[in-house]
């Protein structure tokens, strides 16, 4: 149940924030501790994963205003005298009588008479189980998604299973335009049910994105790495340049362009809601595998004429 790790974990020190924080500066917070510690700028760091999961998650109790309020309840009554449940070692906590509660063994006392022994599970279990309703767990799922509906934006139909139920369910969750590969998109009230009349727990979608053959992504843009011809580089040229929606724009390759260099067009990132970005081209100069005897002696000639290195600049020779 909630309530056990809402005991265990202040979110509020884990984002960084005080108490009080106001909503706008405890996602100011989230936003830059979820950029650290994102899967893509820490690869293969199982501890970074782990503190964005841990961030995530201090993110989702604080950011929902219904939550927050019952999350600092519950805080403010464990510290009132309550603080030591649920840190108990080993399974099940510490046993405690009901004479050790006071005037709070009354609400255990229909459980048993005096000398009853409860673990701190069976106190939580008759406090915050019967004493109002639970919520209920979170739900996750995983979604994969084409590189075009990733960019665009879609609907996803998601065929669920409640752990609890076992009843079948399908939703609807619409994925938003410009969805990063890994993210994870929160759903409230789309988890499991309450046992006991709660509110539903949230669905968390986790997206991965399928790769496209041509072109890649980079933030809001699009990229495409575009082959050209060494004269195409030297003298420049009018090249056309493929776009997601199946046309092509033209793209002037000024002359002595260098291979690696990016153009960006404007415009033509696809993407549809008002989430179009720009096309970034990066050309590649192609150097010819074979070459025609012909070709072969104009290369040869041009070797001839051409005096200028382009190792000049390396000082060859110099101490």
């Amino acid at each position: 149940m909630p309530e056990r790790e809402w005991a265990d974990k202040d979110y509020y020190a884990i984002l960084g924030v005080q108490k009080g924080a106001p909503e706008a500066e405890i996602k100011k917070a989230y936003r830059k501790l979820a950029q650290k510690y994102h899967p893509d700028a820490n690869p293969n760091d199982k501890g970074a994963e782990d503190r964005f999961k841990e961030v995530s998650h201090a993110y989702d109790v604080l950011s929902d205003a219904k939550t927050r309020k019952e999350y600092d309840e519950f805080r403010e009554m464990l510290a009132s005298g309550f603080g030591g449940f649920g840190r108990g070692g080993g399974a099940g906590g510490r046993r405690i009588r009901i004479e050790d509660l006071g005037d709070l063994g009354d609400l255990f006392s229909r459980g048993g008479g005096s000398g009853t022994v409860f673990s701190d599970d069976d106190l939580f279990g008759s406090i915050f189980g019967r004493g109002r309703p639970s919520r209920g767990g979170d739900l996750e799922t995983e979604i994969s998604l084409a590189f075009r509906e990733a960019l665009e934006g879609t609907t996803a139909n998601l065929r669920l299973t409640d752990p609890q139920t076992g009843k079948s369910r399908s939703i609807k969750v619409r994925i938003p335009p410009g969805v990063q590969d890994g993210a994870r998109i929160r759903v409230q009230r789309k988890g499991n049910v309450s046992p006991n009349g709660g509110q539903p727990g949230d669905l968390y979608v986790t997206v991965s994105v399928m790769s496209h053959p041509v072109f890649g992504r980079k933030g809001r843009d699009l990229t495409l790495a575009l082959p050209i011809t060494f004269a195409e580089a030297a003298l420049g040229a009018d090249v056309d340049v493929p776009t997601l929606d199946g046309g092509t724009v033209r793209l002037k390759v000024p002359a002595g362009t260098p291979a690696g260099k990016t153009f960006r067009i404007r415009g033509k990132g696809g993407g549809a809601n008002g989430a179009t970005g720009d096309l970034l081209v990066t050309v590649n100069v192609v150097v010819p595998q074979k070459l025609s005897k012909e070709s072969k002696e104009l290369l040869e000639r041009f070797a001839e004429v051409q005096h200028e290195s382009p190792r000049d600049h390396l000082g060859a020779g110099r101490s």
